[in-house]
C-alpha cells in the first residue's frame, strides 16, 4: 500500500493506493494534515510520496518525517515518466506534472489535454510520444466569483449553486451564468483549438469543480478526481523501480 498526499492551494488530499488503483481518499488542512495519523493507522503504507504546490509548513512537515515509512517529495529534480519542455521547470506545480503523468498512465499512447478545475483551472497539453508542451493558468470558478465582488463597488457574492440561464435575468443569474458559462465556453474553446491539430485528442478533466462541466461538456472523454495522485502514484513507482 502507498500514501499519496496532494497538498493543493486550499486543502490537502490523502489517498490510498494499493498498485495502480486509489482505496480511499479524505480531505485535511494542508497546512497541518490534520488526521494523517489515524488514516495511516488504517493501512499497512510501505512507502509514499508528496506533492505540494505551495511550501510544506513545519507542522506538515513535521507530521510527514514522524511516518514510519519513506515518503518521497516531489521536486524539479525528480525523474518523471515524460519529456518536460517547460522552460522554468522550477516554477512549474507538482500539480500540473503529476496531472499530466497520471492522465498518460491511463491514455499511454494517445495526444492528451488536461483540464484541472480547482482553485486555478489549468490546462496540460502532452503529445502521444510523452512530450509535455506545457499549459495555460486562469482564474477558477470561486476565484471569478470573489473577484467580482471584491474588485467591484456593487457586485454581491454569488454562490455557484443556483440557476445557470443562457442569458441572466437579474444580478445574481448574471454572474453565476457568466461565471460558469464563461468557464465552459473557455474550456470548450480549448478543446476545439487543439483538435483541429490533433483529431483524435483525448481531453480529461479533474479537480473540485469538475462537477460543474463534466456532463456539460460531451467532447470530455474521461472525468476522474483522482488523475494527480494517479500521477504521483505513479512518479513514486516510476522511481522506486529505479532503484
Amino acid at each position: 500500500m502507498k500514501l499519496i498526499v496532494d497538498i493543493g492551494n486550499s486543502a490537502a488530499k490523502l489517498v490510498a493506493f494499493d498498485g495502480n488503483e486509489p482505496i480511499e481518499q479524505i480531505k485535511t488542512p494542508g497546512n497541518t494534515l490534520e488526521g494523517i495519523d489515524n488514516f495511516t493507522r488504517k493501512y499497512h503504507f510501505t512507502r509514499g510520496i508528496v506533492g505540494s504546490v505551495t511550501d510544506i509548513t513545519p507542522e506538515a512537515g513535521a507530521a510527514l518525517d514522524a511516518l514510519d515509512f519513506p515518503m518521497m517529495r516531489l521536486t524539479a529534480d525528480t525523474p518523471v515518466p515524460i519529456t518536460n519542455h517547460y522552460r522554468t521547470p522550477r516554477t512549474l506545480g507538482a500539480d500540473r506534472v503529476a496531472a499530466v503523468v497520471g492522465a498518460r498512465e491511463l491514455k499511454p499512447d494517445e495526444n492528451l489535454l488536461i483540464i484541472d478545475a480547482g482553485t486555478c483551472i489549468t490546462y496540460e497539453m502532452v503529445d502521444r510520444h510523452g512530450n509535455y508542451w506545457g499549459g495555460n493558468i486562469a482564474p477558477g470558478m470561486q476565484m471569478r466569483l470573489h473577484a467580482l465582488h471584491e474588485f467591484t463597488a456593487r457586485l454581491p457574492l454569488v454562490d455557484a449553486d443556483g440557476e445557470v440561464p443562457g442569458m441572466g435575468y437579474d444580478t445574481e443569474t448574471a454572474i453565476r451564468a457568466g461565471v460558469l458559462r464563461g468557464m465552459k465556453y473557455e474550456i470548450e474553446g480549448y478543446i476545439k483549438s487543439l483538435r483541429a491539430k490533433y483529431p483524435s485528442l483525448q481531453v480529461f478533466l479533474t479537480g473540485g469543480d469538475r462537477i460543474n462541466f463534466d456532463e456539460g461538456i460531451k467532447s470530455i472523454t474521461l472525468s476522474d478526481k483522482y488523475i494527480v495522485p494517479r500521477g504521483l502514484n505513479k512518479i513514486l513507482d516510476y522511481n522506486y523501480d529505479k532503484k
